[in-house]
């Protein structure tokens, strides 16, 4: 109980300090932080589209359109820094491609963002501002907006406006300003992100017609499964009634991924609990496959009708996997968009890949026990199937570790990003294969008339 309640107080705590929901940015009292001789808030980084042909440039509601709206975005100094009027804030957007155009060093030295003495002499930027030069691919980029201080007013405000995305690429917002006496500045309001499909950020939209396909798939594998249970339910084993909840878990897990990314595509929040509940089902069908496919591997209700004294070790091993996988999925899932930091991410990851080499190595060795056993009994039937299942396991291991060396090779190849239209192939490979062997499982120990032979 004490290591139950452990983990669902670290979920709870990840969960009250996410901030960031969606394509919609919300900033509550965000800090400012010191980069160089600048002080720099991040306000977002989203892939977007090209609004679509023929519409107005001036509409940011209707269907089509792409773009990046300010809304109540609010700067408050404290009073003591209240005393300079020249005090300005920048708002900058800017494509990836072009982050060189921001910033600069003088004489080959240190980069810096905020104009120096030496670059002001040089007559490229202006003292006590930000360094940034007009992009020579995308005309009128970056974009750049000044907020002052009027006065010793501790509060000024960025008045509402929208930038239309004419051009498709991977979009950066910062808040920059250069004045040591504004440590202390915070931000408050939002931005919103909209593609001409929906809020649904462009690295994400492709998954919600993933899902939709991903149910679609679910639901003809159970309407095959469930016509042979009912055909031949006087022979069907407690081995298939595992099967069918992992197919149940499925069908669930897919549809309810579908309808939060749906729902996320149409209002620009993460609906937190449909994304729970999306996560949950997941990890639990995760979990319940895995401990299938190791009760199969020790010859559960083929060669035994047991596990023995095993049972508790694999419900040990089954109740690890399921809270250190659900809080990883809560964490990664639940309101965020922007990928996690690597070691945050390396610390929640570890005990799972940890968990997973554990149950691949327990499968193996009892596979390679069970098929002696049948072997030596001349169980040809059974003998037959097991090789079968053996040589799936083996290629879903083989493909497995290949596509993490290829998901490494991606993440540390694009450090910027800028692969965003092919990231969502990363998560969509896992649920294929999964469901791949998920179908070679229910090929091979479908309900028939000689299920209990």
């Amino acid at each position: 109980m004490t290591l139950v309640k452990f983990f669902s107080a670290l979920s709870f705590l990840f969960l009250r300090f996410l901030s960031i929901k969606a394509s919609v940015h919300e900033y509550a009292g965000e800090k400012f932080i010191a980069k160089g001789n600048a002080f720099v808030f991040h306000g977002g980084s989203e892939g977007l589209y090209s609004s679509l042909p023929n519409k107005n440039a001036s509409s940011t509601n209707g269907n089509g359109d792409s773009y990046i709206r300010f809304e109540e975005i609010t700067f408050r100094r404290p009073k003591e820094s209240a005393t300079s009027s020249s005090s300005v804030v920048h708002a900058i957007v800017f494509e990836i491609e072009d982050r060189e155009m921001i910033g600069g060093s003088a004489y080959g030295g240190q980069r810096a963002i905020c104009c120096t003495s030496d670059l002001a002499k040089l007559g490229v930027c202006k003292g006590g501002g930000v360094i940034h030069r007009p992009s020579s691919q995308h005309p009128n980029w970056p974009q750049v907006f000044d907020i002052s201080f009027n006065g010793d007013d501790p509060v000024t405000t960025l008045q509402p406006k929208s930038i239309q995305i004419k051009e498709t690429g991977m979009y950066n917002l910062y808040f920059i300003h250069c004045d040591p006496n504004l440590k202390e500045l915070v931000i408050e309001g939002k931005t919103v992100w909209k593609n001409p499909t929906g809020y649904l950020p462009g690295r994400m939209a492709p998954l919600m017609n993933f899902y939709g396909f991903m149910s679609l798939a679910y639901v003809i594998l159970g309407i095959f499964w469930f016509s042979q249970y009912a055909r031949f339910w006087k022979e069907v084993l407690q081995l298939q009634n595992c099967i069918t909840l992992v197919i149940a878990l499925g069908m669930f897990e897919m549809a309810l991924w579908y309808f939060e990314y749906a729902e996320f595509n149409k209002t620009g929040v993460r609906p937190t609990w449909i994304t729970i509940w999306a996560v949950t089902f997941g990890t639990v069908k995760h979990t319940v496959a895995r401990v299938i496919i190791l009760m199969v591997s020790m010859g559960y209700g083929v060669m035994r009708p047991t596990l023995g004294g095993l049972t508790s070790k694999v419900i040990l091993l089954g109740g690890t996997f399921f809270l250190a996988s659900e809080v990883l999925e809560l964490v990664e899932n639940v309101g965020v968009i922007n990928d996690l930091s690597g070691k945050a991410r390396l610390f929640l990851v570890l005990p799972v890949a940890i968990l997973d080499a554990f149950f691949i190595l327990w499968i193996f060795t009892s596979l390679s026990t069970t098929l002696n056993k049948l072997q030596a009994r001349r169980m040809m039937a059974k003998l037959d199937i097991y090789r079968k299942f053996t040589n799936a396991l083996a290629v879903s291991v083989i493909v497995s570790v290949g596509w993490i060396c290829y998901e490494l090779y991606f993440k540390s190849s694009d450090v910027y990003n800028e692969r965003w239209q092919k990231a969502w192939i990363i998560p969509a490979f896992w649920q294929v294969l999964s469901f791949s062997l998920l179908c070679v499982i229910c090929a091979l120990w479908a309900p028939s008339h000689n299920s209990t032979r």
